[in-house]
């Protein structure tokens, strides 16, 4: 455990940095009264030497200031904890800059850096051991018995990602397309949603390759996968794939019982994936069953932006339990 003094006053701040824009919310330190929040649209720059720290400052600092001045006279932050996407392998600008510029800026010195995974874990588990799945336009499984992390998948969409959104609507373009061609694995039920909401097939190719945002296009089809999975045998089994790819990164990170007949872990799944509804669930629910018997699917407590609250909160108060890594969890000062 991560041990700091009480004795601060104020506040805790909570970023939560991802492909739609940045948001933020300040929280007292009890948890006990509302939070005020904040939205950023622009989504945090990338660039060749990783997140840009100063594009991310830029835009979190002047809205840090007016929740504070909404907060009232004297608001102060005691500890942060800001969450992003790519943090673990392009954060290195962020780790180098970030916790003098928001002590300087912000006078905050209690700082954690967190993959949105580990936000994710803090928002939907808390501090307490299990594996949360979080699953969006990609999917990322991690599981912690507080000693370690263990991560599995969430390597994009080019390498892994496997039952994410870009892969479900990867594959579920794949059948459309194959549909088109008169090949064998073919879904006209899927060709006919791909013409409905993306225009002829034979154009797909030059809608898709030229764009950045390749892996959102894909993802924006999962739905229609899932809508047709009810009557059509080809999405079905999409989804009953998806749902085993998801169970078996749950299984390869559950803590693992230090007895035989020791008691399962909590398993929480978050991101708008989960929203597709029982077309997904259903088989994940038999497929996790299978893959992991001592698993208790639980709901998420909270988002990303929540569990960055949750790691800010333990920051300042009673210790962060959440096991530190080099690059899913950064606490200066802590290894």
């Amino acid at each position: 455990m991560v041990a700091v003094s009480t004795a601060t006053a104020g506040f805790v701040l909570g970023v939560d940095s991802g492909g739609s824009g940045l948001r933020l919310a300040l929280g007292s330190m009890d948890a006990r009264h509302p939070v005020r929040t904040a939205v950023c649209a622009e989504p945090v720059r990338t660039r060749a030497a990783g997140i840009d720290a100063g594009h991310l400052l830029e835009q979190l600092l002047p809205e840090a200031r007016g929740l504070l001045e909404a907060a009232g006279p004297g608001a102060t932050v005691a500890a942060a904890a800001i969450g992003a996407a790519g943090m673990a392998t392009l954060g290195d600008q962020l780790r180098a800059e970030l916790p003098a510029a928001l002590a300087s800026a912000l006078g905050v010195r209690r700082v954690a850096l967190a993959a949105d995974a580990v936000t994710a874990y803090a928002g939907a588990l808390g501090q307490r051991p299990g594996a949360v799945v979080a699953g969006g336009t990609g999917m990322i499984a991690l599981g912690t018995d507080l000693s370690a992390w263990r991560r599995a998948d969430g390597w994009g969409h080019l390498l892994g990602d496997s039952g994410g959104g870009a892969w479900i609507g990867r594959k579920g373009l794949d059948a459309a397309m194959r549909a088109h061609d008169g090949r064998r694995g073919g879904s006209p039920a899927l060709l006919a949603r791909l013409e409905a909401v993306l225009g002829p097939a034979a154009g797909l190719p030059g809608l898709l390759y030229p764009r950045t945002d390749r892996p959102a296009l894909l993802a924006s089809f999962a739905p229609e996968v899932a809508a047709c999975a009810g009557d059509d045998a080809t999405a079905a089994a999409i989804l009953r794939r998806a749902a085993s790819h998801i169970a078996e990164a749950t299984a390869a990170v559950c803590p693992r019982p230090a007895a035989p007949r020791a008691e399962g872990y909590e398993v929480a799944l978050t991101g708008g994936l989960f929203r597709m509804g029982e077309a997904l669930l259903g088989p994940l629910r038999e497929e996790l069953a299978e893959q992991v018997p001592r698993a208790r699917v639980v709901p998420a407590a909270g988002d990303p932006l929540h569990g960055s609250l949750e790691i800010a909160r333990a920051l300042a108060g009673p210790g962060l339990r959440l096991p530190p890594h080099p690059a899913l969890l950064f606490v200066p000062g802590v290894t």
